[in-house]
């Protein structure tokens, strides 16, 4: 039975192309529409040359969630995958599925995330405090910022020498390569 993904974007979507490039010789898995919460973000340009369904929706329209909820409806989505989305999931929408909306943070969690924590101050925080490694987390979604269950996580040095640039590049590296197939992997497992 085919599985029908929903991805949910805020900003340039390189990994919302990566993931959709990743699904679209799928024969089980197909990404059939591309929310977005910012009608001035690149991710609308990838969604219209991918050829996939985008709808725009605001911040005030995802915590109503109604219209939202009948077009993955209508769309039969049965996972959401987060791609640089910024904006907290509402109660209503996580109780609708469960374990079905997946999301990636560019840090180890349980370290750097919350509230605020994305994109480069995610990886300013990682560098201000020394540490010797930083990752991606992939996990489910819950009513908490970076706080559902850990699905899978894989680590990158950091250099003294390095550069938020540098890290940005080694985190995207681990975003490519992994994200797609850990989506995959959790979408074949779920049955």
């Amino acid at each position: 039975m085919v599985k029908n993904i929903a991805i949910f974007a805020s900003g340039n979507g390189s990994n919302t192309e990566n993931i959709c490039n990743y699904f679209a010789k799928s024969s089980d898995i197909r990404v059939v529409l591309i929310g977005a919460n910012n009608k001035d973000s690149f991710v609308v340009k990838r969604a219209e040359n991918l050829g996939i369904p985008l709808f725009l929706f605001t911040k005030k329209d995802l915590e109503n969630y109604i219209e939202i909820q009948k077009i993955l409806t209508r769309n039969t989505v049965d996972f959401i995958v987060l791609a640089g989305f910024l904006l907290k999931i509402p109660e209503k929408m996580v109780e609708k599925y469960p374990n079905k909306i997946i999301n990636i943070h560019p840090a180890l969690l349980p370290k750097y995330g919350g509230k605020g924590m994305y994109g480069e101050s995610v990886h300013k925080a990682v560098l201000a405090a020394g540490e010797e490694e930083s990752g991606i987390t992939i996990h489910f979604v819950n009513n908490k910022y970076d706080a559902g269950e850990i699905i899978f996580k894989t680590k990158c040095s950091v250099e003294k020498e390095d550069t938020v640039l540098g890290l940005v590049k080694k985190i995207r590296k681990l975003e490519k390569e992994y994200y797609p197939k850990t989506i995959a992997l959790i979408i074949k497992n779920s049955d």
